[in-house]
């Protein structure tokens, strides 16, 4: 009994120890994904090395995500750093019949209408891509270097709330990890905590 006892605990740490091992986190290689987008077209991240790429978890309905959609700061943030040659996907983790789902067609036209523009919107209602890079709440917001390494996870800024008006006196994380990496400094601050919903994905 207590040989039994001390594997299952020794498998149980080996476990624990692996997970850590491969956990997403700033200083270790981002994993590599292929997804589809809302136009039908398949990205690799492995195709973008030499470009920082950003990661938002979108779930139109949450109101953490309105905020800084109908206030035009998430579609501020895509132009600002797309023009600068950042790689911006916008991810939809939702599962079908769960809070925040859309078809293609719905997301394109929901694009279109807010006036969005990221690189592109990959649909992934399978929660493949989510879990992968542990995919908490949205937003929820990953930077990876153009060598392919996670530099930053976390919030989109330090003002956790749904109140629009928090904005303004935000302190953007995001912005501020791409513009030190940019500039061959350390990001200061390579982890927060992600606040907004849950990701709903499949039950």
């Amino acid at each position: 009994m207590k040989y039994r006892i001390a594997r299952f605990f020794l498998a149980s740490v080996v476990g624990l120890m692996a997970a850590t091992a491969w956990a997403v986190q700033p200083g270790n290689p981002a994993p590599d994904f292929t997804a589809q987008d809302t136009h039908g077209q398949t990205h690799a991240l492995a195709a973008y090395k030499g470009k920082y790429v950003v990661l938002e978890w979108h779930n139109r309905e949450c109101p953490y995500t309105r905020k800084h959609y109908t206030s035009g700061n998430m579609q501020r943030l895509q132009r600002e750093w797309t023009a600068k040659g950042v790689i911006w996907f916008t991810v939809i983790s939702s599962a079908p019949g769960q809070q925040g789902y859309m078809t293609a067609d719905q997301e394109n036209a929901y694009l279109q209408e807010a006036g969005a523009s990221p690189t592109a919107v990959l649909l992934d209602a399978t929660g493949q891509l989510g879990h992968l890079y542990g995919a908490k709440t949205t937003p929820h917001m990953f930077v990876i270097s153009p060598e392919g390494v996670v530099l930053y996870d976390g919030a989109i800024d330090d003002k956790p709330t749904t109140d629009v008006g928090d904005i303004a006196s935000a302190h953007e994380y995001v912005s501020a990890a791409l513009q030190e990496a940019m500039a061959g400094k350390p990001v200061s601050a390579p982890v927060t905590r992600p606040y907004g919903c849950s990701v709903k994905y499949a039950r």
